[in-house]
């Protein structure tokens, strides 16, 4: 029997904008969305998994190693779940999970690379589902660069979006005024974690860091040791550092949907049945 569902929304970007005007590959991290879908399956919850244009994320080369899981067996299985299971080839679009009704999913999950950071830190319908979701106080998890797509639930997040790339923060500060997050603490992929994909990968600069753009909308931003395991959890947000971070972060939102599991239960218990004789 399911314990519950999670809303899990991934991206579409495949390039990244870089200074100068290219743009870099980018994608989704394979073992940021497989580590924590398979952990939520294991526990007994349910996904539904959406995108914006209700296609498969691509999952970034860079992250399709070994290297980023605990061995060679830990790899071929999330390398198999991810290319064959239903729960991560049932692609929805984020509107169509909106019109089916949010109240049935008790908890939101987005994975990183930095694919977010193109379009989800600006889509409007996950902006819905996030100002939903932060109305509800119900489990909201973001792992790596997922933090900067909390900024879609700003209003007017294409402009805060655009004026980061500007340059102008004064702008981007009076366009954050109000976010539902200001005052959260969390983490997010540091700047000094992101210098070597810039330099080896990307061979460009990202026009804005992830600290600095969270910030700048009002979020006390806490990052550890580079590469090193780290989550944050404050209220309903739960944030994790980078790829290592996987595990840590899928076990605290297990542990915070089951505890509002446990909650709503006590709460739907009629009045008379909760006094003792």
């Amino acid at each position: 029997m399911s314990k519950g569902k999670v809303l899990v929304a991934g991206s579409n970007a495949n390039r990244i904008e870089i200074r100068g005007g290219g743009t870099g590959p980018t994608g989704q991290y394979l073992n940021e969305l497989v580590v924590p879908v398979m952990a939520l399956v294991d526990a007994g919850y349910d996904i539904a998994f959406a995108t914006p244009d209700g296609s498969k994320p691509h999952i970034d080369p860079a992250s399709d190693k070994v290297v980023h899981f605990d061995d060679e067996k830990a790899y071929r299985r999330a390398r198999e779940f991810y290319d064959t299971s239903p729960v991560l080839n049932k692609v929805s679009t984020l509107r169509a999970l909106i019109d089916g009704g949010l109240d049935q999913y008790d908890g939101f999950f987005t994975p990183g690379g930095q694919a977010p950071v193109v379009d989800l830190m600006q889509d409007g319908d996950l902006g819905e589902i996030l100002r939903f979701f932060h109305a509800q106080a119900r489990p909201t998890a973001f792992l790596c660069h997922g933090p900067i797509a909390s900024m879609a639930a700003l209003p007017r997040a294409k402009e805060f979006r655009a004026a980061l790339i500007a340059g102008d923060t004064a702008r981007a500060a009076e366009l954050g005024r109000g976010w539902q997050y200001a005052g959260y603490r969390m983490t997010v992929y540091s700047r000094s974690e992101e210098k070597p994909i810039e330099e080896q990968i990307l061979h460009g600069q990202l026009y804005f860091d992830m600290p600095s753009a969270l910030t700048i909308a009002g979020a006390e931003v806490n990052t550890g040791p580079d590469f090193a395991p780290h989550v944050v959890e404050d209220r309903e947000m739960i944030t994790g550092q980078n790829p290592r971070s996987d595990h840590p972060l899928a076990s605290a939102l297990i542990a915070a949907l089951d505890r509002r599991r446990v909650n709503t239960k006590v709460s739907n218990v009629p009045s008379a049945e909760k006094v003792s004789p």
